[in-house]
């Protein structure tokens, strides 16, 4: 698979990555048996970048990344987590102490001395502004319990003030063909400071597959049941902020742009890729048949022009209007 540089990272990834919040909680059950297979599936077919957090199933996801990778200790994988949405959500709680002790936690998850890259976990906005957080993530690379740092946004307001911090590596920001803004100002600030853009919440939590329908229902424990309207996190994060019934009609327009040979996921992550400044993009799976198929867009051509014209004119009449005011 095709890999790009984080220039401030020092590494190439791969430029389809893996997501694996769905390996923890919060999608409906993954047992752990299909959880190993979706990571061997994507490694196999190239991925060299997992993307969790120590929040995803309270560990669970680091844990499982751990032992698939005890499994293959000639296989090399960039594995990015992330810290700071196990307590209130405050910024009087982003301190060097608790960095310490979050970061102590998931070396131990991962079993490894040093982790590859560490992210801010959508933390308060005033966090972004603070240089005692940035001095204390510094002191975690000085002290040689991370290689490098970055951050995960919810809105392009947070992205921009991040990447002017001389050594943040990374932003990772929802984008995909429902969430367009970050196109204007977020990737190119990124691609002239040489800072990383992973882009996370690809298929607008499955929408954007063209799978489902007004009538679909999702598990009580998965956040597309529980979170449609930010009840315990940021709306933007199911469904990219988008109405679920009018974000169905809007898909369902969407998929039959798919040139042939594509599925609609497909062209989702092919839009992707092609956005110039993108590092890196990161799906989930819950089968080792949809990581497979994830990591195949990388392979598909280019979309034409005349698709990328009509994914626009698409966001422009029926998604723009919902979510460019808030994120």
């Amino acid at each position: 698979m095709d890999e790009r540089a984080i220039g401030r990272l020092g590494q190439q990834v791969s430029v389809v990555g893996l997501g694996t919040w769905q390996l923890g909680a919060d999608w409906g059950d993954v047992d752990d048996k299909d959880a190993l297979a979706v990571l061997e599936a994507a490694a196999e077919s190239g991925v060299t970048f997992f993307d969790t957090a120590d929040v995803y199933g309270d560990g669970r996801s680091e844990q499982t990344i751990a032992t698939f990778l005890r499994g293959r200790p000639d296989l090399h994988v960039l594995i990015a987590t992330k810290m700071g949405r196990r307590v209130e959500q405050i910024p009087q709680n982003y301190v060097l102490d608790n960095f310490r002790a979050w970061n102590d936690r998931s070396r131990r998850n991962l079993g490894v001395d040093r982790l590859d890259l560490v992210q801010l976990h959508c933390p308060p906005t005033p966090v972004y502004s603070s240089d005692e957080v940035f001095d204390a993530m510094d002191t975690l690379v000085d002290e040689g319990r991370v290689a490098a740092y970055g951050v995960s946004v919810e809105t392009c307001a947070e992205a921009l003030t991040a990447i002017r911090r001389p050594n943040v590596a990374s932003v990772q920001i929802i984008l995909n063909p429902f969430r367009m803004k970050p196109l204007r100002e977020v990737l190119p600030a990124a691609r002239e400071a040489g800072v990383g853009i992973i882009a996370r919440v690809p298929l607008a939590s499955g929408l954007l597959s063209g799978r489902y329908t007004k009538d679909t229902v999702f598990a009580a424990d998965d956040h597309r049941t529980y979170n449609r309207h930010g009840e315990s996190f940021d709306q933007g994060e199911t469904f990219s902020g988008v109405d679920f019934e009018s974000g169905v009609e809007a898909a369902a327009e969407f998929s039959a742009l798919a040139p042939e040979g594509y599925t609609a996921a497909q062209l989702a992550l092919r839009w992707i890729i092609q956005q110039p400044g993108v590092s890196t993009v990161i799906p989930g799976a819950r089968s080792a048949e949809q990581a497979r198929a994830n990591a195949a867009a990388a392979k598909l051509p280019p979309l034409p022009d005349e698709t990328l014209t009509a994914i626009q004119d698409l966001y422009d009449r029926r998604i723009k209007d919902q979510v460019e005011g808030r994120w």
